[in-house]
């Protein structure tokens, strides 16, 4: 079993937002740890298209292309990538945003298109990149050892002049380092 926990706090008035998934025996199984990594990288992928001038929309569509791929090279989607992505195929396992702003709340406010256009980004905006996949229990469609699989890893940026900043880059995210953080909790209650 996996724990996801997605947590939002405050502190001078200003929010944040962070989820993280880790298991529960301490560590990943091999079908758990292929979908966390694919998160994982979907998630960087983001980071990578958050920059000045970039639409709100690139860090979304970089979510979407490395899950596509990823759900076909793991064998939850079959058929052309491109083709899944145009037809929103991937919705089955990716059905939300990879992000929302964040300042004074945890949503907060602000529009996401201006004159129906992708809103372009701007230094000192601040947004959660929040990619996850989810696997019903009950999901027929795919192999048993998949049913029941649910990751989402978020943090919270800063656009830059250059980028951005993961202003929650501190907390463990990798796998080796949620393993790591497992072990030593066992070890802190034994």
């Amino acid at each position: 079993d996996l724990v996801l926990i997605d947590a939002g706090c405050e502190i001078d008035c200003y929010a944040s937002d962070i989820t993280r998934t880790f298991p529960v025996s301490g560590r990943f199984s091999p079908e758990q740890k292929a979908i966390y990594e694919l998160v994982l990288k979907a998630q960087a992928a983001a980071f990578a298209e958050i920059a000045p001038g970039k639409h709100w929309n690139h860090a979304h569509e970089a979510t979407v292309q490395v899950i596509t791929e990823g759900l076909v090279e793991l064998g939850l989607l079959e058929g052309e990538v491109q083709a899944l992505i145009d037809s929103e195929a991937y919705r089955a396992f990716y059905m939300h945003r990879a992000g929302h702003w964040l300042g004074m709340d945890v949503h907060d406010v602000g529009e996401y298109k201006v004159g129906g256009e992708w809103r372009v980004l701007e230094p000192g905006m601040a947004l959660t990149v929040e990619p996850g996949i989810y696997i019903g229990a009950d999901n027929q469609a795919v192999a048993k050892k998949w049913r029941g699989i649910g990751v989402r890893i978020e943090d919270d940026v800063v656009v830059t002049r250059q980028g951005c900043e993961i202003l929650t880059s501190g907390v463990p995210r990798t796998v080796a380092e949620i393993e790591a953080l497992m072990l030593a909790a066992r070890k802190d209650a034994a």
